[in-house]
């Protein structure tokens, strides 16, 4: 049997399931996949509360709607980080990241199409949810070392001590559950 944690987001009530992370710690999982209503309505928040950006810089995969329609609706172009390189990317640039939600190393990569993009733009950065900021940090590195500036860092959710973060623009807290 399934447990849920029940939040409001953009104005919109969501009923998160809970996952173990650890013997000792759940989460509740958000997934902006499929939910087109709140995704409209999210970035539309987020976007009242960023700085002035030239382009939006996500990493693979959760958020890249968000990107998508933040896109959309600043008419502001994106980028997403990749996880794995292309047979299309040329001179990637590559970052290690291990976040909560995969548990072990992974890489995040530009190519050069993209490192110009960024390359002396003011970058937002933007995800899902902003956990332990491995993520971020890692997505951080690939804005200086294509040569952007960053705007500001956002996402819908901040979980756990994220919350208590000065550097991240969010939406909600979102707990995290210890046992």
């Amino acid at each position: 049997m399934s447990e849920f944690y029940t939040m409001k987001i953009a104005g919109l009530e969501r009923n998160l399931e809970m996952f173990p992370v650890s013997d000792s710690l759940d989460i509740a999982a958000f997934i902006i996949f499929g939910d087109v209503e709140l995704t409209v309505a999210g970035c539309a928040e987020l976007l009242k509360k960023v700085p002035a950006f030239d382009v939006i810089l996500t990493p693979e995969a959760k958020s890249i709607p968000m990107a998508y329609e933040m896109a959309r609706q600043s008419g502001k172009p994106y980028v997403i980080a990749r996880k794995g390189v292309k047979v299309y990317m040329r001179n990637p640039l590559e970052v290690e990241v291990t976040s909560i939600t995969t548990q072990k190393k992974q890489h995040l990569y530009l190519g050069e199409t993209e490192v110009n993009m960024i390359k002396g733009k003011r970058v937002l950065i933007i995800d899902d949810v902003i956990s332990t900021g491995e993520s971020l940090a890692a997505v951080r590195e690939l804005v200086g070392r294509a040569g952007g500036i960053e705007a500001a860092a956002c996402a819908f959710l901040a979980e756990g001590d994220a919350a208590d973060r000065t550097d991240i623009i969010y939406l909600e807290k979102l707990p995290l559950f210890f046992k």
